[in-house]
């Protein structure tokens, strides 16, 4: 009996529980002294606070004031030169120009002109007799074309000049063996004429540096001292020149460079 009792009950329960609930569980509203409480009530708005925190808070340096910078152009731009220095300036160029063959400053001596064959095929037709190269005087004042002139003058501005650089302050002496000269080749006999006797050669025996000393071509040719400075002005002389001939061409230029203008299909001759 007890157990029929506590079956029923339980179906009783299980039914209970599978209804749905008749009323929902809704809120209850409030009263209308509340709701017109909070008519017109904004919500406040938060905003967030950004905090920048100082140098000294983690022990940052403080940025410095920024630096004076220096005007480029201004530091660089030169002082006016005083005007003695100027009228000095004005007056070299003026000699150079006066003294200038060639259409070249650098190329500094005197027109000449024609010059005569004592027998056939010598002369020159237009020369000048220089007296320096690119500041280097010449030992002897030396008669050429100008072809030969400006020739002369890029060997000793890329040749002469750099091989001997700064040793003994610089080169200020050409020691001129031959230039200008009505012959024949090594002077034999029946030989053609020599460049010399066109205006188209120069003869250089040796240099005489700006502290005195010098080099020779004949001495130092072979020495440890000056042989490297002369073989790389031998060399530089090739292209400049259609014929350079050294201590190692033969016996007649073992004291001397010859340095000539003639030109070849198959190019310059260097010996």
């Amino acid at each position: 009996m007890r157990g029929g009792a506590f079956l029923l009950c339980l179906v009783i329960a299980g039914s209970a529980l599978a209804e749905p609930p008749r009323t929902s569980l809704r809120p209850v509203a409030r009263g209308d002294s509340v709701g017109r409480a909070l008519v017109g009530v904004q919500p406040e708005v938060v905003r967030p606070v950004q905090v920048v925190p100082s140098p000294q808070t983690y022990g940052a340096p403080v940025e410095a004031a920024p630096k004076k910078r220096w005007r480029l152009f201004g530091a660089l731009r030169p002082k006016q030169r005083s005007p003695q220095i100027e009228k000095q300036g004005r007056a070299k160029a003026a000699a150079r120009a006066a003294g200038a063959v060639c259409s070249d400053p650098g190329i500094q001596g005197v027109a000449i002109g024609r010059v005569p064959a004592a027998i056939a095929g010598c002369g020159v037709d237009e020369a000048v007799r220089v007296s320096s190269i690119s500041g280097v005087a010449l030992s002897s004042h030396a008669v050429m074309d100008c072809i030969t002139a400006k020739s002369f003058k890029h060997w000793v501005d890329n040749g002469l000049k750099p091989a001997v650089k700064t040793r003994g302050g610089g080169v200020a002496r050409i020691r001129v063996a031959a230039h200008y000269a009505c012959r024949t080749r090594n002077n034999q006999p029946g030989a053609r004429i020599s460049e010399h006797g066109r205006g188209r050669a120069i003869d250089i025996s040796g240099f005489t540096l700006r502290d005195g000393s010098k080099i020779s071509v004949l001495t130092g040719w072979r020495t440890k001292r000056d042989s490297a400075i002369l073989r790389r002005m031998h060399a530089a002389a090739c292209g400049p020149f259609g014929t350079v001939l050294g201590p190692d061409s033969n016996r007649y230029h073992a004291d001397h460079f010859h340095f000539d203008t003639a030109r070849y299909r198959s190019g310059s001759y260097c010996r």
